[in-house]
C-alpha cells in the first residue's frame, strides 16, 4: 500500500544520506526510483542529491512552478515508478504537497519526502507544514545539540558568526551558515 512519508529533522541529521540509502534499497531489488531536489539548493551541484558523507545521485529539479504529479505521471507512463523520493521537501509549496498525495492515492506510488521542519526563527516552512498535516507517516530523524540534548531547531549565523534574527525565510547554506540546537539554546539566542 502506497503512503506519503515525511522524514524531518534539523540540519546534520542525515536526511540526504537516508534518502540515498532508501533509493539504493529499491534499486538493488530492480525497482525504479525517481529523486527530486529543490532547484534553489546548489550547494553541491544542481540536479543532485548529495550527502555530507560523500555519496550522491542524480535528481529531477523542482521549483515553485513544478507540477510533480504531472512529471511522475509522464515518467511512470514510460517506465513504472516504484518510489518517489523528495529532498529539501521544506521548499515544496502547499499545492505540490497535494500533488504528492495524488501520486500516492491515484498512482499508488509511495513518496518519501525529507526536509527541515522549521526555519532559523522557529517558524514552519509551508511545505513542512503541509507534510506534517497530510503525510501518512511522520518520522523524526534526530541529531544533537552541542550540549548533548536532541536538536530541534537551527540558527542562522552571519559571516562573523553572529546569530541572525531577521531576514528572508529561505537562504540556502550549510554548516558555515546554520547550526542545529536544542530548544533551550535556540531560545537563548533567538527568542531573547
Amino acid at each position: 500500500m502506497a503512503q506519503l512519508y515525511f522524514y524531518y529533522s534539523t540540519m546534520n541529521a542525515g536526511k540526504s544520506t537516508h534518502l540515498l540509502q532508501s533509493s539504493y534499497n529499491y534499486r538493488e531489488r530492480g525497482l525504479h526510483t525517481v529523486l527530486f531536489t529543490a532547484s534553489i539548493d546548489d550547494r553541491f551541484a544542481k540536479g543532485k542529491v548529495a550527502s555530507r558523507l560523500g555519496i550522491n545521485a542524480e535528481a529531477e529539479l523542482f521549483d515553485q512552478d513544478s507540477n510533480i504529479f504531472d512529471q511522475i505521471s509522464t515518467i511512470n507512463h514510460l517506465k513504472k515508478v516504484d518510489c518517489v523520493l523528495i529532498d529539501e521537501a521544506q521548499f515544496l509549496s502547499t499545492e505540490q504537497v497535494k500533488q504528492l498525495t495524488d501520486i500516492v492515492d491515484l498512482l499508488k506510488i509511495p513518496v518519501l519526502a525529507y526536509g527541515i521542519r522549521t526555519d532559523f526563527l522557529g517558524q514552519t516552512f509551508s511545505g513542512s507544514a503541509a507534510l506534517l498535516a497530510w503525510a501518512d507517516k511522520l518520522v523524526e530523524l534526530k541529531t544533537i545539540c552541542h550540549c548533548g540534548k536532541k536538536a530541534n531547531f537551527v540558527v542562522r549565523r552571519d559571516q562573523n558568526g553572529d546569530v541572525v534574527t531577521g531576514g528572508e525565510q529561505i537562504e540556502v547554506g550549510g554548516n558555515e551558515r546554520y547550526e542545529s540546537l536544542c530548544r533551550s539554546h535556540f531560545k537563548a539566542l533567538v527568542w531573547q
